[in-house]
């Protein structure tokens, strides 16, 4: 059989040549396909839902998430951290059972959490939107109280929140920081803006 002068390797490598600039190509217009199913920034300003993964989250630390636009503190509380929130005498907050409506109907009681040891605050005081600053630990310098059992602590104008976000009496902020809407995908995943019965 003639061979009729064909370069069969030359031909194996246009071949190979072809499918690989056609498979970067495919990838190419794959990426901003597979993108494009991301909520787009305006979707997250408005409200889409955001994830949060708990899962390195250390006992006594808190960690930031942004959902509309807002900081939402993630904070894993120590036994000793659930203890002395719910120690709080209610002479001591303005308002602790939590009447003012600041927080979905499941996170209610003393820890205004689904679970204990996982409080969701939106991270933002109730007197004139300043951040708070996280002082968790019990007596914590520059509050300016005796007795601080730990918690949020206004620099702006020195307003005072517990571990559960309840605000103190006689100070700045009228109500109780805010617990948003969220619920628990897994142990280890929160999604923020999104209601267990609205999953």
């Amino acid at each position: 059989m003639a061979d009729n002068g064909v370069n069969k390797g030359r031909r194996r490598f246009l071949v190979g040549a072809t499918t690989v600039v056609g498979a970067a190509g495919a990838v190419g217009v794959a990426v901003p396909f597979v993108a494009s199913w991301q909520p787009s920034a305006r979707a997250r300003a408005a409200g889409a839902p955001v994830k949060a993964d708990v899962s390195k989250l250390e006992a006594g630390q808190r960690m930031t998430v942004e959902w509309r636009g807002r900081p939402i503190w993630i904070l894993s509380r120590t036994p000793e951290m659930i203890e002395r929130t719910e120690a709080l005498g209610a002479d001591r907050l303005a308002d602790p059972e939590s009447t003012e409506p600041q927080q979905p109907s499941y996170a209610d009681g003393p820890l205004r959490s689904i679970k204990p040891e996982i409080g969701v605050i939106i991270g933002i005081c109730t007197h004139l939107g300043c951040s708070p600053l996280f002082k968790p630990e019990p007596n914590a310098e520059g509050v300016g109280v005796d007795d601080w059992p730990g918690g949020f602590f206004c620099p702006c104008h020195g307003s005072r929140f517990d571990l559960a976000g309840r605000v103190f009496r006689n100070v700045p902020a009228p109500i109780n920081l805010e617990v948003p809407p969220y619920r628990f995908e897994s142990d280890d995943v929160i999604v923020v803006g999104e209601d267990e019965e609205t999953a």
